[in-house]
């Protein structure tokens, strides 16, 4: 490889070392809506809570991550769409818009824009950077979801952070980590530094 191919430009994530195409670009956003769907029927059931333990939080997070912000929020709006017209890939194989966790998903969506425009600033080149944008990204789906919860279920607040936020906690801490070592070492191996 010479000099030229290890310069990445501003602004680019992993997805823009792929060669520019828009069926790249149409293959990626599509790819990563359907990454998303497979990694929420990884799912566990947390007792008391209409909300299991998935990996569709880490999956949304990595897309958004590994994307960008605009092919980010176009996979995650997609897989939003598509789960709410029916197809049976949210959590737990639900779908529809009834579902009293539906606004972790629409957290998911704002969360992967939110942290593909920090990927885009560098963030998902060092570990230290990587933890700050997975802990902004799940602030933002919780800001999303437990309010949602909350108003789907009649809960009190309270009773919503019990059962939709704090089971959730050493999870993302465990994903938090594994983008840590995952993306900054992606990186690392491709041969660019941010």
């Amino acid at each position: 490889m010479t000099t030229a191919a290890l310069t990445t430009r501003p602004g680019q994530v992993l997805a823009d070392l792929l060669p520019a195409t828009r069926a790249r670009d149409i293959a990626l956003v599509f790819g990563g809506a359907a990454f998303t769907g497979i990694a929420a029927q990884l799912a566990v059931p947390v007792p008391g809570s209409p909300v299991p333990v998935t990996g569709q939080t880490f999956a949304a997070l990595l897309v958004g991550t590994s994307l960008g912000a605009r092919r980010g929020f176009l996979s995650l709006g997609i897989y939003l769409m598509v789960g709410m017209a029916g197809v049976p890939w949210f959590a737990e194989a639900q779908s529809g818009a009834a579902m009293p966790s539906l606004g972790y998903v629409i957290g998911m969506l704002l969360a992967a824009t939110a942290v593909g425009a920090m990927a885009q600033r560098g963030a998902d080149r060092s570990p230290l950077r990587m933890a700050g944008a997975m802990a902004v990204g799940s602030l933002v789906i919780y800001a999303v979801g437990v309010p949602y919860l909350m108003l789907a279920t009649g809960m009190s607040l309270s009773k919503a952070v019990a059962v939709g936020l704090v089971p959730f906690l050493i999870g993302d801490a465990l994903k938090a980590a594994l983008a840590m070592g995952a993306l900054p070492t992606a990186w690392k191996l491709v041969g660019r530094r941010g």
